[in-house]
């Protein structure tokens, strides 16, 4: 430790003598006596890692360049030789060259008095400089001893500083790997997050490259690496995903395989009995030079290895600079610190984690996706006339989303939309009819105003009208055959079969009536009165117990004035948006998506109140709701897929959902963008 500890002293003092014992145990420094700098004409000055102890006379020498610098650097200390008295002087008698350096001040007593003061501030300053102050006749073992003690003092200072600055840098390595933590926590989507991940990675360490491999299984035996990502300050380079073993011969491998960190100050200069070895076709191919590297393992919660992170070239003094040419890599480059690769380690760690996580909510939101789709097809089987209505209804919704987002004027200029909440509008489209597996079925699917099972019945009555007309008809030609004779009954039953023919055309036309009353189109008035007179038909069955052509069941469907449902089913079929709402709002939701229910229970309602089930207006309809609804009518207008009405063209479509904007029913600035961005091509051309 002798080269790093330094005892200066004045040429020609008391302390010379005293220093000049300590020679063979310390370096001596002999400063001249005008204290500007030392006896070989450099100036008064430390250098890194030395520590001095000065010796002084303080009678003779003259202190102010050393107090100075006592003050100023940590790694000095003072050790004056003399009395109190001489140690507080305001200005010292000392003399320089046999002269007086500076005498007391001199004039009137009150210039004497502030001279006074003044000088005992800077002699007391000057006491408190020295570490020790010993009297000029102490012995030299006792000099000695009080030396090693200043050093001592000085050593124990740069621990106590290097511990503090160990603590601070240890509390900003906390926090930056906390800022890093719950960045990449917060962070969902795998590619971002391996980016992320690699440049926080860069950041840390001051490494100007790196690359990034994840572990892959092949077989239940059998995993391998992948390259995932590459990240170069210096140098641009196309870049493709490649696989590689999981083995000894590269230092990726040999980490995924050991779960070893390797830090290599040159990679160019690795152990030839190492394993692992160094590829240099990148540096060839693309003129880069690798030297440092620090390859180390992320590990999860089991410990396992499911990743490897390489970085390349640490630029600690520069980490702005590029390096453009090995001379630019020669001046930067330096080994990886040991605490940079701890830092990176404990980083390599939360980022699996995150990783992990990441890869776990990405599988969570992958399986409720296909539950997502297989309850919406499920649904929708059982009502196959609206099958990939909401699959539509979502596509169209969220082309208009888009849209709306990238709206530079009007009234949504400044609508945007989150990557999450662009997922509640696609979810809530895909489950906004979600409630019919609360509807009856056969109200569900019905196309007609009768039920298939009661049209059937009257199919068979009436078919049962008709053969009891051809029976008493033939009856009644028999009777006659047998009760006349062959020319009068001949002459009976002409009229007969004419009365027959008409009767069988009136049941035809009876039938044909309740079967055009039975389609679900708007019935004109006069139609109601024809089916009364229906009703008002009698036959009688096998047992002669007479019916009806028509039950009032029969007719309270068949007159149903719009449409195939009654006022009952209408209600039923409504109710479907309530069994949506209340089935929605039992799923757990997370956070960022939590307006899926809200969202998909008003797409039947109209801004002017008049929709349903809750009759809301525009200031209780979210933005989101009304782009579905608007979506919603016009794929239940033009989708071909529906038995109890025509599809109507795109055009005819867009004039009624134009037509409901007037009225206020629909969001018009909405619509407009919906028809001027012909959002309604994304399901019209997958249907053609």
């Amino acid at each position: 430790m002798k080269s790093q500890k330094e005892l200066w002293y004045y040429r020609g003092s008391c302390a010379a003598k005293l220093a000049g014992e300590l020679k063979a145990k310390l370096a001596l420094r002999e400063l001249t006596a005008d204290g500007s700098g030392d006896a070989r004409g450099s100036r008064l000055a430390v250098a890194d890692g030395k520590l001095v102890v000065c010796l002084l006379d303080l009678k003779r020498d003259d202190i102010a360049a050393l107090v100075r610098l006592a003050a100023h650097h940590p790694n000095v200390r003072l050790v004056g030789l003399g009395s109190g008295s001489e140690a507080n002087a305001a200005e010292p008698s000392a003399t320089v060259g046999g002269k007086s350096r500076r005498g007391p001040a001199r004039g009137s007593a009150t210039g004497s008095a502030r001279g006074s003061a003044r000088g005992s501030a800077r002699g007391s300053a000057r006491a408190s400089a020295l570490f020790a102050l010993l009297p000029r006749r102490t012995p030299p073992e006792q000099v000695e001893r009080t030396i090693a003690a200043a050093f001592e003092n000085i050593e124990l200072s740069v621990r106590e500083r290097s511990a503090r600055e160990d603590l601070a840098r240890a509390e900003r390595e906390m926090e930056a790997l906390n800022r890093i933590g719950v960045a990449l926590s917060a962070e969902r989507d795998i590619t971002r997050l391996l980016s992320l991940i690699l440049s926080k990675m860069r950041e840390i360490t001051a490494a100007d490259a790196g690359s990034l491999y994840m572990v892959e299984k092949v077989s239940d035996r059998e995993q391998r690496l992948r390259f995932k990502l590459t990240q170069n300050d210096s140098r641009q380079f196309p870049f493709a995903e490649y696989t590689l073993p999981i083995n000894e011969t590269s230092m990726a491998g040999h980490v995924a395989l050991n779960g070893e960190v390797i830090n290599i100050p040159d990679a160019y200069a690795i152990a030839p009995a190492l394993p692992y070895h160094f590829n240099p076709k990148y540096d060839q191919d693309s003129g880069y030079r690798t030297r440092s590297m620090l390859t180390l393992p992320m590990r999860n919660t089991k410990g396992e290895v499911i990743g490897v992170l390489q970085l390349i070239n640490c630029k600690h003094g520069e980490p702005g600079a590029l390096l453009h040419s090995l001379e630019d890599v020669e001046r930067v480059v330096t080994t990886f610190p040991a605490h940079a690769a701890r830092m990176a380690l404990s980083l390599a760690s939360q980022a699996a984690v995150a990783y992990e996580n990441s890869k776990l909510y990405q599988d969570i939101e992958t399986l409720f996706e296909g539950f997502v789709k297989a309850a919406v097809t499920a649904i929708e089987q059982r009502d196959p006339t609206t099958s990939g209505h909401s699959f539509r209804v979502s596509t169209l919704t969220v082309g208009l989303a888009e849209t709306v987002d990238r709206c530079p004027a009007g009234a949504y200029a400044g609508t945007h939309f989150t990557r999450e909440q662009m997922k509640e509008i696609r979810y809530a489209a895909l489950l906004h009819d979600f409630g019919k597996v609360g509807v009856r079925e056969e109200v569900l699917v019905k196309a007609k105003k009768l039920y298939p099972w009661q049209m059937g019945m009257l199919k068979q009555r009436f078919d049962y009208i008709r053969k009891e007309m051809e029976a008493r008809h033939t009856q009644r030609k028999l009777q006659y055959f047998l009760e006349r004779n062959r020319e009068e009954a001949l002459s009976l039953i002409s009229p007969l079969e004419e009365e027959y023919v008409h009767r069988l055309a009136e049941v035809d036309d009876y039938f044909q009536t309740i079967l055009e009353s039975n389609e679900p189109t708007v019935l004109p008035g006069g139609k109601f009165d024809r089916l009364l007179e229906i009703a008002r038909q009698t036959f009688s069955d096998a047992h002669g117990t007479e019916h009806n052509y028509l039950d009032p069941e029969e007719i309270r469907f068949l007159s149903i004035p719009k449409g195939s449902l009654d006022p009952a089913e209408r209600v039923e079929i409504e109710s479907h948006v309530i069994h949506t709402f209340n089935f929605l709002t039992q799923i757990p939701w997370t956070k960022e998506i939590s307006n899926i229910p809200g969202i998909a229970r008003g797409h039947h309602e109209k801004l002017d109140g008049s929709g349903y089930p809750y009759q809301l207006k525009a200031e209780d309809i979210p933005v989101q709701t009304r782009m579905m609804t608007i979506c919603d009518i016009f794929d239940a207008l033009s989708a071909s897929d529906r038995p109890y009405k025509r599809a109507v063209p795109s055009d005819r479509a867009l004039d009624i959902l134009a037509s409901e904007a007037k009225r206020q029913q629909l969001d018009g600035e909405l619509f407009q963008m919906f028809a001027d961005a012909r959002i309604y091509e994304l399901t019209t051309k997958q249907q053609t």
